[in-house]
Formats: structure tokens, sequence, C-alpha cells
């Protein structure tokens, strides 16, 4: 009877123990989380920090061998995945696009054709947008892929082998560039902010005509007197230097808006606006100029000429503007897709019937006064086709810098064209600066750059540039 009491009891205090044994451990579980929180407050550094510090730096290290190994493995999976397969798929559309572009038109989609020319521009300017874009340069902010773009073309044009197979006709390079104008003043015309834009007016008016205005009557002086170039072809040169690009300003501006910045001053609005505006009055002049230089007619008509593209273009773009806020209506289905046609396909026409009818300045001013009264109307799904302008202008956008850059054509320069064979040698001589602009003179005008006398009766070299010809060591 003793010992089965004194079994009975070791087996009553064999639980108790394993009782006390678990409190311990939670007690130094707890004990070890206390210390934890005094490492994370600042205090030392215990025995228990120093595990949960180890065991995240192991999650901190770089992969391993195999875990690289197990990457290029799924990179060239097959079937491929990732990059591989985004490469392989863009391959494939390009070569499809290719393929049924000349499955339709045949000889025009092989190289020498225009069409060929437009999808090989078009996919070179991407590139070299994407190529630019990946260069980083220290301090400086990133360089804009337009800039790439005008690079792809130029070399395109230039490239002898190159140059040879990839040909567009003018006709369609300025039909395209047409187009991507409108597209462009489309966005600029949506993103217009009324409230920012009816406090800014006084201040639009003024940064859209003031700069424009002074830039062109600046470089006019500067061209009449110093190369003595007419008052109608100074003022031609002088709103082709002043008139700023909407395709360079508006994007960016847009991409500011989206970020919030300046918005409650309506920045974005008013440099959109100015830039805008700042284009369509350096066009108006442009070819108000160009009227007077080469037509017969009084200057009074040809004055206000401008002034009536200015007031046809506003009135027409007012009229769109109405028609389109209420067809189609908010209860059809598509409403997106067909509000982004109509302003689309209203502002190509605008652009391409003014140039039709003899009023190329009012076609962009319809188009920026219609996508604005259009957008007023269509408060609560103006977005969703702005989305749908932008994707029309990430395609047009390639096509118009890719076109500019391929206008510029290093061989149809001749040495006499820019003076060379009047200022060659001038590092072996002394010159006097006056003797230097007689010689770009001469050379301009042997090359008869500027020599339009069957167009403009008052052509003449002013007197001063005379001097004693040039001795022939120099």
């Amino acid at each position: 009877m003793g010992d089965q009491d004194k079994t009975i009891d070791s087996g009553e205090l064999e639980p108790s123990a394993g009782v006390n044994h678990t409190a311990s451990t939670y007690q130094e579980t707890q004990e070890e989380t206390v210390m934890n929180i005094k490492v994370v407050d600042g205090n030392e550094p215990t025995e228990g920090s120093n595990l949960l510090t180890s065991s995240e730096k192991r999650l901190q290290e770089p992969p391993t061998e195999s875990n690289r190994f197990q990457r290029l493995r799924q990179t060239f999976a097959c079937p491929p995945r990732g990059s591989l397969d985004r490469v392989i798929t863009n391959v494939t559309i390009v070569f499809l696009l290719w393929a049924v572009v000349w499955s339709i038109t045949g000889s025009e989609c092989l190289p020498g054709g225009n069409l060929f020319g437009i999808i090989i521009l078009f996919y070179c300017a991407i590139i070299g947008g994407k190529l630019l874009g990946l260069i980083k340069l220290p301090t400086l902010p990133p360089l804009p892929p337009l800039l790439g773009m005008l690079l792809a073309g130029f070399l395109l044009r230039n490239i002898p082998v190159i140059s040879d197979n990839v040909q567009i006709r003018h006709k369609w390079s300025s039909s395209l560039r047409s187009i991507a104008l409108s597209v462009i003043l489309v966005r600029a015309g949506l993103g217009l902010d009324s409230k920012a834009l009816k406090k800014l007016k006084g201040v639009c008016v003024r940064l859209s005509m003031g700069p424009c205005l002074v830039e062109a009557c600046t470089s006019a002086l500067l061209a009449h007197f110093l190369m003595g170039l007419p008052w109608q072809w100074a003022f031609i040169l002088g709103f082709v230097l002043g008139a700023v690009s909407p395709a360079v300003v508006v994007p960016s501006m847009l991409l500011l808006q989206g970020g919030g910045y300046g918005v409650e001053k309506g920045v974005p609005t008013l440099l959109m606006a100015a830039g805008s505006f700042d284009d369509i009055l350096a066009i108006t002049g442009f070819n108000t100029c160009l009227g007077m230089a080469f037509s017969t007619g009084s200057t009074v008509f040809n004055v206000l000429r401008g002034v009536l593209e200015v007031v046809t273009g506003v009135a027409t773009g007012s009229l769109l503007g109405f028609f389109i806020q209420y067809f189609p209506s908010s209860d059809q289905d598509k409403l997106v897709w067909k509000r982004a046609f109509l302003v689309l396909g209203l502002s190509v026409l605008a652009v391409f019937s003014s140039v039709y009818f003899g009023f190329p300045g009012s076609g962009g001013l319809c188009t920026l006064v219609m996508a604005f009264l259009a957008g007023l109307g269509w408060s609560s799904k103006k977005a969703e086709v702005e989305k749908i302008i932008s994707v029309a202008w990430d395609i047009f956008q390639p096509l118009l810098f890719g076109l500019i850059g391929a206008e510029v054509s290093i061989a149809s320069l001749r040495a006499e064209t820019v003076g060379c064979n009047r200022i060659c040698g001038f590092g072996q001589s002394k010159i006097s600066w006056r003797e230097t602009v007689r010689r770009i003179w001469n050379g301009c005008v042997d090359s008869s750059i500027f020599g339009h006398s069957h167009h403009s009766p008052h052509w003449k070299s002013p007197d001063w540039f005379a001097g004693p010809q040039a001795s022939p060591e120099s």
C-alpha cells in the first residue's frame, strides 16, 4: 500500500512539473519579446534581437546561383514567357502589318514604295524615342523621346543606302503632319480648364500674342536692314521663327496637369491655350504675308483676309462644338467612341478644308474652339474621350517628328547655299564683320535663295554691303 501511495504521489507530481516547465517557457518567450521591443526603442541589443536581425539579413541576401539559373530557365522556357515572348509578339505584329498592307497594295509596300517608307519611319521613330529615353545623364532631366524620333527620321533621310529604299511622297508627308496637328489641337482643347481660362483670359491673350508678335517684328527688322529682305519676306521669316510648337508644349502640360502640378493656379491650361493660339497666330500671319508677297491684290485686302480667317475659325468651331455636345445624345450605346470619332473627324476635316478654301489659319482655330466647347458639354465623359485621343496621338507623334526629321536633307545643301564658297579660308586672313556679312550675302544671292525677281519686283541689295572684293589669298 505504501508503494502504491508513492506511485500515485509521483504521478500527481509529474503533470505539475510539466505545467511549471510550460509556464517557465512562456515566461522566457515574453522576456525575449520585451527585450526585442527594447531594442526597437533604442536600448542595448540582446540575444533575441540578434537572432531576429540575422534572420532579416538572410532574407535580404542576393539570390543564389540556383535562383539565377531558374530565372534564366524561365526566360528561355518553351513555350517562351516574359520579355522573350513580348519581343516575339511585337516582331510578329510588325511583320503581319507589313504583310497585310503588301497583300493589298503590292509594290507600294516594297522597298522604294510610299507605304513601305511610312511603316519603316513609324517603327524607327518609336525605337529611336525608346532608345533615347534610356539615356540617363547625371544632374539632368531625362531626354525627351521626340528628340530620338527626330534623329531617326534624319538618319533615314541622310544615310545613302537607306534613303534610296525609304521614300515618302511630299503629299503624304504633309497630310500626315496636318492630321497630327489636328490631333494635338484636339488634346489641347479638351485639356483646357474653363474656370482657369476665364480667370486668366487677359494673361492668356498677352502670353499668346506678345511673344509671337515681338519675335516676328524683331526678326523682320533684322532681316530687312541686315539682309536686305523686302518687308513681306522679312515678316514671313519672323512668323516662322516666332511660332511655338503645340506638339511639344501640350503633351508636357498634360503630364503636369495629370500629376496635379500648377492646377490650382491654372498654369497648364494657361500654357496650353497660349501655345495653341500662338501657333495659330503665327500661321495666320505667315499666310497673310505670303499672300502679300505673291499676289497682286491690295495690302488692305490681304490684311482683312487674315482677320477673316480668325472670324471664320471661331464661328465654325463654335457651331461644330455646340453640335457635338448634343449629337450623339447621352442615351446612345458606345457613346465615348462616337464622340471621339466625331471630334477627330471634324478636326481633320476643318484643317484640310481650310487649306482647300484658302483660309489655312482658320482650321486650327476651329479645331481648338470646337474641342473646348465639346469638352464643356462632356464634363462627365470627357476623361474617357481624352484617353482615346491620347491613343491617337501615340500613333501620330512618331509620324510627326519622324517626318519632320526626314525633311532635313544634307545632300540638298550646297556650299554656295550657305555661303561657304565665300567664307572659306577665314582662319588665314583678318576680315572685318562687314566683309564677312557681304560674303554670306553674295553666296546666298549667287545660289538664288533670295532672288525671286519674278515674284517680288522690289528686291534689291542694300548699298552698304558693297565693298572691295576679297583678295585671292583669302
